[in-house]
């Protein structure tokens, strides 16, 4: 096996305000690879355009060495990536199975900074998001990169209360559906469908044509969720109704009936505002990146988002809040806390502690704090003495303190208490996931346009092939 070399050297600062020089080298080593990080210099500069290079210098078995120069690119905010490109025509490429380690694409949405905590959508934090804003003024943040004047913003939320409505031509297509189907399972389908019924936005290269169909989706999915779940219980479906907020909206077609009017709480509607808020959009995950790679082939945005609800349908991906309600319940009282505690340290027991941790976070989860917030404001208005809030109350008060908790990083995210919210308010636990794709909607419209709207190619992953070698074909009669 040869050995590889990588030397960098860079000239960019972190901090444009720093003008001191730094040095700083070091040497990793595994196994027949060795790497080696040359002192890199940051220069005082006023511009974020990055004269940093890596080479690559491969020693070859027969002793022959190859130099292959690549480009390293700067953020605004986090690491530095080197540009693999050069790579395939030097007969070579990169392995990095999950793409934990790979920037598949420039974004300007969201960032994340896992190592603190920090959830930042067009540079706002998530938190201030949360407090002073709502899901559908950060809709506007993410499809427009800025907050919308008072005038935008009535113009926004008119729109998408206009765009609620869904073909009635639709409310047939339910029909096909078994009555025990996953409410995911019509999702697919019915939003796959919707390039059917308007085909007049699906000309991707039109601006206009994106603007629609992102409306539309944005709007449309909540009508599209609860009429999954009404036609699940056999009730009718209920209209959507232009006097509630876009939340309140929901939560009328969700628990409403023909017979009487909706009454909807203030406080319920804003604790689902933020569900949707919290979940709108979280950078390169697997049904993002699921839809932009749907989006590279240019495929119709009904089709990338149907992809992307897909995705999320995953238990590794959007069941993570079904099944922290499950866990709660299977612990059942506070009392045995201490036991399934001792389950979750055991190495060699099955069960896990569902709701902690983070791919991504290696802190506390900023989503959580505002939503632990949200899960007491719930079931104070709703006077629930919920046994598992206060199971998940100790787990949390556990998981703080606790050094098998704090060494592992085993932090409460945001499903933690979502689960809690969601359980409360009577919704079940096959919706959780169909919520999770309400919020998500925008995050997906957002990088699936940012994608079309510029310079981008149709995906095309590599692999490490290690099946058989080119072999002659045995008739039948001889094997």
């Amino acid at each position: 096996m040869g050995s590889l070399l990588i030397t960098i050297s860079a000239r960019r600062p972190r901090d444009p305000t720093d003008k001191l020089t730094h040095s700083a080298g070091f040497k990793l080593t595994c196994q027949a690879v060795s790497i080696s990080l040359a002192p890199s210099h940051f220069l005082a500069v006023v511009t974020f355009m990055s004269d940093k290079h890596a080479t690559l210098n491969l020693t070859h078995e027969d002793g022959t060495e190859q130099a292959i120069d690549l480009s390293v690119h700067s953020g605004t905010l986090g690491p530095d990536v080197l540009d693999v490109g050069k790579l395939t025509a030097n007969g070579y490429f990169t392995y990095d199975p999950g793409f934990t380690s790979t920037a598949a694409c420039e974004s300007q949405i969201t960032f994340i900074d896992g190592e603190r905590g920090v959830l930042l959508h067009r540079g706002y934090p998530i938190e201030q998001l949360a407090e002073h804003s709502d899901y559908l003024e950060t809709c506007y943040l993410l499809l427009n990169g800025e907050l919308p004047t008072a005038g935008q913003k009535d113009e926004f939320v008119g729109i998408m209360t206009r765009h609620t409505m869904v073909h009635e031509q639709i409310r047939t297509f339910f029909n096909g559906f078994r009555r025990d189907a996953h409410p995911m399972a019509i999702m697919c389908g019915v939003v796959g469908a919707l390039s059917a019924f308007y085909h007049d936005s699906t000309d991707i290269s039109d601006p206009w044509h994106r603007e629609v169909a992102a409306f539309r989706l944005i709007a449309k999915m909540p009508t599209i969720a609860a009429m999954s779940y009404k036609f699940s219980i056999g009730q009718p479906f209920m209209y959507p109704d232009n006097s509630l907020d876009y939340a309140a909206n929901f939560l009328h077609m969700m628990f409403g009936n023909p017979c009487e009017p909706t009454k909807v709480s203030p406080t319920i509607a804003r604790a689902m505002d933020r569900i949707f808020l919290l979940h709108a959009d979280h950078e390169q995950n697997a049904s993002t990146s699921t839809v932009r790679l749907a989006g590279s082939s240019q495929a119709n945005p009904f089709a990338c988002i149907a992809a992307g609800i897909a995705a999320l349908w995953g238990p590794s991906h959007g069941g993570a809040n079904e099944a922290v309600v499950k866990m709660l319940e299977e612990i059942g009282t506070v009392d045995r806390i201490d036991e399934y505690i001792a389950k979750a340290k055991d190495k060699d027991d099955s069960f896990r502690l569902m709701g902690f941790g983070h791919r991504v976070y290696k802190n506390f989860d900023p989503r959580a704090k505002v939503m632990k917030l949200a899960a007491d404001e719930v079931l104070a208005e709703l006077g629930i003495e919920d046994e598992n809030l206060e199971i998940a109350k100790r787990l949390e008060e556990i998981a703080l303190k606790d050094e098998y908790f704090i060494e592992k990083k085993l932090y409460p995210n945001v499903d933690f208490y979502s689960g809690i919210i969601l359980k409360a308010l009577g919704i079940p636990t096959s919706m959780f996931t169909v919520i999770f794709a309400i919020g998500r909607t925008v995050g997906w419209i957002a990088h699936w346009n940012e994608m079309i709207g510029g310079a981008y190619r149709i995906g095309r992953p590599r692999q490490l092939y290690t099946g058989e070698t080119q072999r002659d074909f045995v008739p039948l009669d001889k094997r």
